[in-house]
């Protein structure tokens, strides 16, 4: 029923994560509502995204800058024996807003709510495993301290309270219990059912102290 070019643009919307044709309508209608100005605003900085965001060759964080590394894998001053794997770059964000991690973290790319093949190809295990082996399996990083000090001792596996979080967290276990490595499991303070990335910091902060 809509003009094509606006059908257009709610079926890209449609595309993103939770949003469905009705949303995807309202941001149509409203980009139809603001100024030439605002839009071009908003087209330069979904084109500079591209230009400008590189993705960490060690944990996959978005980041902006120069070399290869994110900030967070480029401090010196982090704890090299602990890594923390996360769902998505959100859950990073918010777990470093707690203070209360100094580690190192790896973004798995998503969840699995069943073991099969397909499913498990699309997270970054194979690229986990590496990074846990340099020996066996060097991560492709530029040289610098990370490289050189990188001796993962505990693996704290963040993934999200849910169903697919924990069908997750128990395939990693598996995965990586033949790396005779120390992991762990954030504490019980989470609500089940819940994404840490709308959880508050004072909780997830005990979460992390109560790992176990």
């Amino acid at each position: 029923m809509y003009p094509s070019s606006i059908q257009k643009l709610i079926d890209l919307f449609s595309k993103f994560p939770t949003i469905g044709p009705r949303t995807a309508a309202r941001f149509v209608f409203y980009l139809m509502k603001i100024s030439k100005e605002e839009v071009e605003e908003l087209v330069n900085s979904v084109s500079n995204l591209k230009k400008t965001v590189k993705i960490c060759s060690f944990c996959f964080n978005p980041f902006e800058g120069e070399g290869e590394l994110c900030k967070i894998c480029s401090d010196s001053s982090r704890d090299r024996t602990l890594l923390c794997i996360v769902e998505k770059e959100t859950d990073l964000i918010i777990l470093e807003k707690t203070k209360k991690y100094k580690g190192l973290y790896f973004i798995l790319g998503g969840t699995v709510s069943t073991f099969k093949k397909k499913d498990v190809e699309k997270l970054r295990t194979k690229e986990l495993v590496d990074r846990l082996q340099p020996t066996l399996h060097p991560p492709r990083l530029p040289s610098g301290p990370l490289k050189k000090s990188l001796e993962i001792k505990e693996i704290i596996i963040a993934t999200n309270p849910t169903t697919e979080g924990e069908a997750t967290a128990l395939y990693l276990e598996r995965l990586l219990k033949p790396l005779n490595k120390k992991i762990t499991r954030l504490g019980r303070g989470l609500p089940v059912g819940a994404e840490l990335e709308y959880a508050d910091e004072e909780t997830l902060g005990s979460a992390l102290e109560g790992r176990k």
